[in-house]
């Protein structure tokens, strides 16, 4: 995993452990990779993922099961979706709106890449 300067590592982490439940690669119930499993494959200090499991903790999306380890929460995948909409429109759609209108981009044009995406996403999807 390559970590940004711009944002804490646990909170990257967060966002590593949430992809993969969005993903569907950790189930709803299903048990995580211990604190130091996932911090020997990521090469982080196990300080630095128990503060990330925590955190994920505090937001429901996983939760403890005393002496058997953290499991994926029932309703991970809705609580990750709105965490991350709400952290899209706040923080990156505006500066995407903003370098839209710098480079003189309609919403036609975006409207068309969008499609574009959608489908070799689909593509990729039936594909698997």
């Amino acid at each position: 995993m390559n970590f940004k300067d711009k944002e804490a590592i646990y909170l990257q982490i967060a966002d590593y452990v949430s992809e993969h439940i969005s993903l569907g690669k950790w189930q709803p119930g299903e048990k995580i990779p211990s604190v130091r499993d996932l911090a020997t494959s990521l090469q982080v200090n196990p300080n630095t993922v128990m503060r990330t499991y925590e955190h994920l903790q505090q937001l429901e999306i996983v939760f403890n099961k005393r002496g058997l380890g953290l499991f994926v929460g029932d309703d991970a995948i809705n609580r990750i979706q709105a965490i991350r909409k709400e952290r899209f429109m706040q923080q990156e759609l505006p500066e995407f709106f903003n370098s839209l209108y710098l480079l003189g981009i309609g919403p036609e044009e975006i409207l068309k890449h969008y499609q574009d995406f959608k489908k070799t996403k689909n593509l990729n999807h039936e594909n698997k």
